[in-house]
């Protein structure tokens, strides 16, 4: 060995061998290493007295690294060997990580496309409960606050709507064609009016916002062209909304209009509603804001209108705040979208190590009590003690079949296999005695 180079030694079981082997290689690491195989099948079952007791010339390394789930006092050991002793992690997919060779950790906190977040019934709710909207939207990562307005007709009393979230810092747009609700809207310092078009563009020139400017109804995207070429005559700032249509009504060739526009006019602010897909697709919406912040990221589209009405889009704003910071690193630094956060892995996880048929027979085999192992693997549920060998993907046929009969047992069994269930159904990873992470939803990223 190189006496310049720290020197590690690996204890692991038979069954792990290969796979710790196979790190290691692609691992490269900087430092020497030998692996001591010791004569058990699962690492997981050795004790640091086991490992103790049968590890031989530990004193010749700087460090030995333990398996991560091995029981027992990590000092005592040390003192045994007459050498450092760490516990490694508990899936050897993160050897690299821990010894900090995963590669930097990406910074998120940049995007480009900013989030108006609307308030669809604004016009119907009152001051106070938009002010209290509003707060609710900026925590989850909106940067524009928009006014919902009726359909036809006017929002009366939209100044005072908009002068309450001035005073609170926040920036303002509202959504309507009324006229007289525009000016008063205007004269409160509202920051952007969605929106114009030949029907009423007229009233831009009365006014000082930003203006998003898009087709005339049940016309083409020329029609939205002409509109943005009179805006720019006038001298009035504003914003290309090509709008997006729903699947089914002409979503690839909407998609297809942005990207036409974005390459004819480079230079232009452009805006992309999402409202017709989260809102109008019977699907978890944490995906389709995922692609569309990723095509929002290559076309530079400035800002992006959200909506959070029906109750599956609950949550649409957290996760385009995500999806933009991890679309906006993976284009400007032209990597894949991958391992860069988990935040958007609500449903399943991107890494599931589970235990095999071989090693989940042999820790069955060296156990000798009537504590119950739970763990995951093959899309089913293994439970098992000295006595019982069970695997299924029903949590009450489990159950029934373990024999539980203490009330307090009972509960943390059943908690532990509804947990186990949910994991094997969805394709989480599980581990007994720790929750199932659901990405955002379960708070800090673990990237």
């Amino acid at each position: 060995m190189d006496a310049s180079r720290q020197r590690y030694l690996f204890v692991t079981g038979k069954l792990a061998a290969r796979a710790l082997t196979d790190v290691l290689k692609a691992m490269d690491p900087d430092f020497e290493y030998e692996i001591s195989v010791l004569n058990s099948s699962v690492a997981a079952l050795m004790n640091l007295h086991w490992i103790g007791e049968r590890l031989e010339g530990a004193e010749r390394f700087d460090t030995v690294v333990v398996p991560g789930r091995c029981h027992g006092e990590i000092d005592v050991l040390a003192r045994h060997l007459g050498t450092k002793v760490v516990r490694g992690p508990e899936d050897l997919n993160d050897l690299p990580a821990f010894f900090g060779m995963a590669g930097t950790k990406p910074d998120l906190s940049e995007y480009h496309t900013k989030i108006l977040s609307e308030i669809v019934d604004a016009y119907t709710i009152g001051t106070e409960a938009i002010v209290a909207r509003a707060f609710y939207y900026r925590e989850n990562g909106a940067d524009v606050i928009d006014l919902g307005c009726p359909p036809s007709g006017g929002f009366p009393g939209v100044g005072e709507a908009v002068t309450a979230l001035k005073s609170r810092g926040f920036m303002v747009s509202v959504d309507t064609f009324d006229p007289d609700t525009i000016r008063e809207a205007d004269r409160a310092g509202v920051d952007m009016l969605l929106s114009v078009n030949s029907s009423n563009i007229e009233v831009a020139r009365d006014i000082r916002a930003k203006v998003v400017v898009i087709p005339d109804f049940g016309k083409g995207v020329e029609s939205m062209e002409r509109s943005a070429a009179q805006l720019v005559e006038w001298g009035v700032p504003h914003v290309l909304d090509p709008i997006l249509d729903p699947i089914g009504f002409g979503l690839a060739d909407s998609i297809a209009r942005y990207s036409a526009i974005r390459e004819k006019y480079p230079e232009a602010e452009m805006l992309m509603g999402l409202g017709n897909l989260t809102e109008l697709t019977h699907a978890d919406t944490t995906g389709i804001n995922a692609v569309m912040a990723g095509i929002m990221a290559e076309q530079s589209i400035d800002f992006v209108l959200t909506t959070e009405v029906s109750p599956h889009a609950t949550g649409v704003i957290r996760e385009f705040d995500r999806a933009r910071r991890m679309m906006h690193y993976s284009v400007n630094n032209h990597v894949l979208p991958v391992n860069l956060t988990d935040d958007l892995l609500t449903i399943k996880d991107a890494v599931r190590p589970e235990f095999s048929d071989e090693e989940l027979a042999a820790i069955h085999a060296d156990v000798k009590d009537r504590n119950f192992r739970i763990f995951v693997s093959g899309g089913a549920v293994v439970v098992f003690n000295r006595e019982v060998f069970l695997r299924g993907t029903d949590t009450q046929k489990l159950f029934d079949q373990m024999g539980v009969q203490d009330p307090s047992h009972a509960y943390y069994i059943g908690r532990e296999l509804e947990r186990a269930v949910t994991a094997a159904r969805l394709g989480k990873r599980y581990v007994q005695d720790n929750p199932i992470h659901y990405g955002y939803l379960s708070g800090p990223s673990r990237s």
